[in-house]
């Protein structure tokens, strides 16, 4: 039998092999039904999610003061023995004796790191002792190379490092109200802050679905940002809206609510119970359809359409740490393309005079703003219609120039930051 805490470390450290060596995401993994999570109970599953996320959020600096005490590089399971337990050592602040001894038993797990026990268990010693006061001093995590520079190129070296600070903070959760009406009863019960007109921040969530209101329907999980897209389409009530990319629908939900008749499309089979599990708890309703947008042919135009398009999701890296190590450049490149041929199938099916909205939890101006400028200059029929500070309830810092909205991480510094996201709403001309 393991011993207390071990099995939730070993799969941390399978996740972390499987993030950094495999080039899986974290995602995939923390599925209660994938081969990591399936043995472990509730609590084992959050532990060894925790801190994953943690490692990850840290890797550079923690990296850098394990190199001080090597000579030679360990095999890659014995490095992410020594990552986890500097983890739990330095940030985590686990009793250093639970620590240590664990990293050592997880050494002695496998054959293939048995033979580091000695070293991981010298090593993991000084980190405790004197690297503490290294930690101290420690820079802060920065992003890969290759995004560093696109986003330094697009925000400029402050913003990138305030960016970088906000990475490492503790994500608090947010959630979206179903009814307005509600914010004063869901404000007490959770102990919550109201950060948006129907947005709600909680600092100590814990499980999600034994939080008040949420079997009842009266909320789902969505982070503020997340929440501008839907909410600059405007008033909806009444009109056909189409949700593109839906899931795990936040948004449909957000559209369903203001009374729209809501089309929510998505190429994942998978998702799409997300969307549905989430409207049969809200007692909301849309229509839910699996369709590729490059392929389909819906056969009507829409009053409305929401695009939230794939892309690479560098503004919720707060959240994902996972997410610098599964992409690169090149992917980056690819996504813009599909972007580009999503705009244009959408476009047709916008009714003439209608607003569609393109979104991106990205940082990088060519999937947002780069994006946007070169759609409309390459349709004739289309104008970016300027999205107002007061019709939103925002602040003028979250729009650009041209009235669309760019948040960044370290937005809301005070109360915990917020994903970086990129909106624009674009008119299509009448007649």
């Amino acid at each position: 039998m393991a011993k207390a805490g071990l099995s939730a470390r070993m799969a941390a450290m399978d996740m972390l092999n499987g993030v950094l060596v495999e080039k899986r995401p974290l995602s995939e993994m923390t599925d209660g039904a994938s081969d990591i999570m399936k043995k472990l109970s509730g609590s084992e599953r959050a532990r060894a999610q925790s801190l994953v996320l943690s490692t990850l959020k840290h890797l550079e600096p923690l990296d850098m003061l394990i190199d001080f005490y090597l000579k030679k590089e360990p095999p890659v399971h014995g490095r992410h023995i020594l990552r986890l337990c500097a983890t739990e050592l330095l940030v985590d602040g686990i009793s250093p004796h639970a620590a240590i001894d664990s990293a050592v038993n997880m050494a002695k797990a496998s054959r293939h790191t048995s033979f580091l026990s000695g070293l991981i268990n010298a090593v993991c010693r000084k980190i405790n002792t004197e690297g503490r006061e290294h930690w101290e001093e420690h820079p802060t995590h920065q992003m890969p190379y290759y995004l560093r520079k696109m986003v330094v190129g697009d925000h400029g070296e402050v913003s990138a490092a305030k960016i970088e600070e906000a990475h490492v903070w503790n994500a608090p959760l947010d959630i979206s109200l179903k009814d307005a009406g509600d914010m004063p009863r869901l404000l007490d019960e959770l102990e919550a802050q109201q950060v948006g007109e129907k947005s709600l921040r909680l600092k100590q969530a814990g499980q999600v679905s034994r939080l008040f209101g949420f079997d009842e329907g009266a909320w789902w999980v969505q982070d503020v940002a997340a929440s501008l897209p839907a909410k600059a389409l405007g008033d909806v009530s009444g009109k056909t809206v189409l949700d593109l990319c839906a899931a795990p629908g936040g948004k449909t939900l957000q559209f369903a609510a203001a009374g729209a008749d809501v089309t929510a499309a998505d190429v994942s089979k998978y998702r799409l119970n997300r969307v549905r599990e989430n409207l049969e708890r809200t007692g909301l309703k849309a229509k839910v359809v699996h369709a590729d947008v490059l392929t389909w042919k819906p056969g009507v135009e829409y009053d409305a359409i929401l695009l939230d398009a794939p892309c690479s999701a560098t503004g919720t890296i707060r959240r994902h740490p996972d997410l610098p190590h599964l992409k690169d450049k090149d992917a980056v490149k690819s996504l813009v393309v599909l972007q580009r041929e999503m705009l244009d199938c959408a476009w047709r099916w916008l009714k003439p005079g209608g607003v569609m909205v393109y979104s991106t939890c990205s940082l990088l101006r060519p999937e947002g703003e780069d994006q946007a400028a070169k759609f409309v200059r390459e349709n004739d029929d289309a104008e970016i219609d300027p999205i107002l500070s007061a019709d939103m309830g925002i602040p003028e810092q979250w729009l650009n120039k041209h009235g669309c909205i760019r948040t960044l991480p370290h937005f809301m510094a005070e109360q915990g930051g917020m994903d970086g996201f990129f909106v624009v709403r674009l008119k299509k001309q009448a007649g």
